[in-house]
């Protein structure tokens, strides 16, 4: 399990993360559970159920052990006038060897949180996710990229004109390594997120 000190590592990375998009996080509690489907991530509604905290603007991330289908981390999108059952599943799951220092091979500078924690806040992946060279992300400020980024390229150019793909943006799937960057517009996107979904909520 995660230590105190890893936890902060990971809310001061992503502080450092999202601090040119005006966004910074606090951590208000921490707890601890042993449970062994919980931990290889199944029954997410049953974990929810028991470890939800907050509100709808409340930022529940549960990192476990191992997520299903090898995934690094799994959140979900805001939404209008959300009901219990849509505020009890919010949140994210994040793998815990990602933390800064963790075990997760070319994954370990806390940066998967700060993707995942996009999606709590709105941003959508800066690739598309069926090939096209649409606007996936709904930001004018990343060119259109029909493709995820795998490792950490020199260069990715994957649709004509825009612009390269964004391979250091947080909301690409690089190497944490290669991360480095939320757009003006991203932070726009945020910012009105927050106040038509989350805010007083």
């Amino acid at each position: 399990m995660l230590q105190d000190s890893q936890l902060q590592a990971q809310i001061n990375a992503m502080n450092q993360h999202y601090s040119r998009a005006g966004v910074q996080f606090r951590l208000v509690k921490a707890t601890r559970t042993n449970n062994a489907n919980w931990a290889s991530g199944q029954d997410e509604a049953g974990m929810k159920r028991a470890l939800h905290m907050g509100t709808y603007s409340s930022l529940n991330i549960y990192f476990i052990p191992n997520l299903s289908s090898g995934l690094l981390g799994i959140c979900y999108f805001p939404r209008a006038n959300p009901s219990q059952t849509t505020i009890t599943m919010d949140g994210c799951m994040v793998r815990s060897g990602t933390v800064p220092g963790g075990e997760t091979t070319n994954y370990n500078q806390g940066k998967t949180a700060t993707h995942e924690v996009g999606h709590f806040l709105g941003l959508y992946h800066v690739f598309s996710e069926n090939g096209s060279c649409a606007d996936a992300d709904m930001v004018a400020d990343t060119p259109p990229q029909s493709k995820k980024t795998s490792g950490c390229p020199s260069s990715q150019d994957s649709c004509p004109g825009g612009g390269v793909d964004s391979i250091h943006n947080y909301m690409d799937y690089s190497y944490d390594v290669c991360m480095n960057q939320f757009t003006p517009g991203q932070a726009n996107r945020i910012a009105q997120s927050w106040r038509a979904f989350r805010a007083g909520h």
